[in-house]
């Protein structure tokens, strides 16, 4: 029998990543999936990042991770999304070429050290008592394991939905996975069923552009690799459309022939990202919906219009695509679905995404109920790293809130739970003023060279760029000026006679860099993405010292783990609501435990009464 150290199943973002995370740590690491072309396909909105999104794309590149590069690679338009805002709250996003993502996906997976490609279909697992030990594949080929890591994305019992037609599929065009989906209920996880969607493509030579408004790029990109240099592939302007009262019309009159409202779909659907039909009902109001017409490649000529995703019949979306400004002709190359799949209620996972009733089983994306390309690919390299942690015998990594929005993000699932398809934001993470996507390397990249995972290229860069901060800290903060001075150089302060440093200066709204040279000529020097980091550094470093507080606060909390057998059931003062709460989350720290919906803090004070009580408060 085959034997390898860590299994994963599915090619999708969450797989790939999983994959590489496994093998940049050192062990035999197999990558099983239907198709090998299929490795890295971007099965919905060809884009990557964005608000919340494009912050955990650049954790998964300070984490060496693949996403972030491929992106840079195959990004045929870059926005950086809320410029006008601070930098806490700003977002890169690329609208990618789907096939160079594809290709290049592909190919950094085959040229990766220790990472092997199979395909075939996983139907089953092996196990040895309550550990897994394995996967057997259709042609009955059993490959060993120490560790198996279940990518499936919408694939579990996929069902794919247009109109009143419904037929089984992971994606179009490719068969579901039911097997592993009955062999994952004999586990008695709790399960259930969530749905997506996607628009119409369009043929792009069918569209009237001369009407419409163009969206181009941003002059100068951010991209999202920290080691990304600059563009690869030509740039492109994207059009705007908007929907109409004909529009609205035609969807109304056909919303019982629509699969989510003609009751054919019992899954739930992300609220953030809603169908055309779910606009027209809830936004009653709003007379049009924006469209963005998006190239999916510089080689093709299909075209995703994004924000009309829909699961009505060919004919109604053809009616309905017809009456918007410059789609009066345009011709539907794939008409658009709704796809509905199992998922497992991520409460059943560690923090380490390993299940907590199958020792050695991590589940990374859509299966825990997340959406979005950038999410799954960072619960992938959160499994990846840990399921190398166990086949090596060591502790679990986990990911704080206080350090990563990937951290945030882990903990929202394990703790909450989801009852729709999670969605990363800013405004989830309490520490956003310091979880700053220009930043991740400085917060991450250090805990990935701990870890092993970091490689010798990126190593060296880092530490050039660390030495340089470094630097710059220590020229702008040796010497102190007053306000006599910082007025002379242009720079107006006060005369409170109050003696500043070149840091204290740059945290002033509207101050750079450039504006202290003349009192220090050193700064002539410093590299022009020094120089920006040092200001976005400057400018929060007074808020983030009012957050220090609490975030010793949360590790405080974080630090006081709870055994998983511990009786939450047996606590007398507990409402029988929590109880129950407690019993079906089994949080694995008072920090998880404060989340859970409903807690209070006479309740926590109780728990960890117990936990001190009981002499079973560790230290993680």
């Amino acid at each position: 029998m085959k034997h390898c150290d860590v299994i994963v199943i599915g090619g999708g973002h969450a797989g790939c990543e999983a994959a590489h995370a496994a093998a940049r740590m050192g062990v035999k690491t197999a990558l099983i999936t239907l198709k090998r072309e299929g490795i890295g396909v971007m099965s919905c909105n060809p884009a990557i990042g964005g608000l919340g999104k494009g912050h955990l794309v650049r954790e998964i590149d300070a984490l060496d991770g693949v996403m972030g590069r491929v992106a840079d690679k195959a990004g045929i338009q870059f926005r950086l999304l809320n410029r006008r805002k601070g930098p806490a709250v700003q977002g890169p996003r690329a609208q990618a070429d789907r096939k160079i993502y594809r290709e290049e996906m592909l190919s950094e997976t085959e040229c990766r050290i220790g990472l092997e490609i199979l395909e075939g279909e996983v139907i089953d697992l092996l196990m040895q008592g309550d550990r897994v030990c394995g996967v057997v594949l259709a042609d009955g080929c059993e490959i060993s394991a120490d560790a198996v890591i279940l990518t499936t994305g919408t694939f579990l019992r996929g069902v794919i939905h247009i109109g009143n037609i419904a037929r089984a599929g992971g994606r179009l065009g490719d068969r579901p996975s039911v097997l592993l989906a009955q062999r994952l209920e004999t586990f008695g996880l709790p399960m259930g069923r969530l749905k997506t969607g996607t628009p119409p493509r369009l043929d792009g030579r069918s569209i009237d552009w001369s009407g419409l408004e163009m969206q181009p790029g941003d002059e100068n990109p951010v991209l999202f690799s920290f080691l990304s240099k600059s563009v690869s592939a030509r740039q492109i302007e994207c059009g705007i459309t908007h929907t109409n009262s004909q529009t609205h019309d035609i969807i109304e009159k056909n919303l019982n022939r629509s699969a989510m409202y003609g009751g054919h779909i019992d899954g739930i659907g992300p609220r953030y990202c809603p169908s055309i039909e779910d606009k027209i009902v809830r936004f009653s109001e709003k007379e049009s919906h924006q469209i963005f017409l998006e190239p999916e490649s510089l080689s093709d000529h299909t075209i995703y219009p994004n924000g009309i995703s829909t699961s009505l019949p060919v004919e109604v979306q053809e009616a309905y695509v017809h009456s918007i400004k410059g789609l009066e002709r345009a011709e539907i190359l794939q008409p658009g679905y709704a796809i509905e799949y199992d998922f497992i209620d991520p409460r059943s996972l560690r923090p380490s995404l390993e299940l907590k009733d199958v020792q050695g089983l991590f589940l990374a994306g859509q299966i825990n109920g997340t959406t979005g390309y950038e999410e799954a690919a960072a619960q992938g390299l959160v499994a990846g790293l840990n399921a190398a942690h166990i086949v090596r015998g060591k502790e679990a990594i986990v990911f704080g809130r206080s350090n990563s929005y990937i951290g945030v993000m882990i903990d929202d699932l394990t703790s909450r739970g989801v009852s729709e398809p999670y969605r990363m934001f800013t405004s989830r993470a309490e520490f956003r003023l310091s979880l700053r996507a220009d930043n991740a390397d400085q917060r991450l990249t250090k805990l990935g060279l701990d870890l092993g995972c970091i490689g010798e290229d990126r190593k060296a860069i880092f530490l050039e760029k660390m030495e340089q901060l470094d630097r710059a800290k220590s020229i702008l903060s040796t010497t102190t000026y007053t306000p006599t001075q910082l007025n002379a150089a242009g720079i107006g302060v006060s005369q409170d006679g109050k003696r500043r440093t070149g840091l204290d200066v740059l945290a002033f709204p509207n101050v750079h860099v450039e504006d202290l040279q003349s009192l220090i000529p050193e700064l002539c020097d410093m590299a022009p993405a020094i120089r920006v980091q040092v200001e976005y550094d400057a400018l929060y470093a007074t808020y983030i010292s009012r957050q220090a507080n609490d975030v010793d606060a949360l590790k405080r909390d974080e630090r006081h783990a709870i055994p998983s057998d511990f009786d939450f059931a047996s606590i007398i003062g507990l409402s029988n609501e929590l109880k129950q709460k407690l019993v079906g989350a089994r949080p694995t720290s008072l920090a998880q435990a404060a989340r859970i919906d409903g807690m209070t803090p006479a309740a926590l004070a109780l728990i960890l009464a117990r936990l001190k009580r009981g002499n079973r408060a560790i230290r993680a």
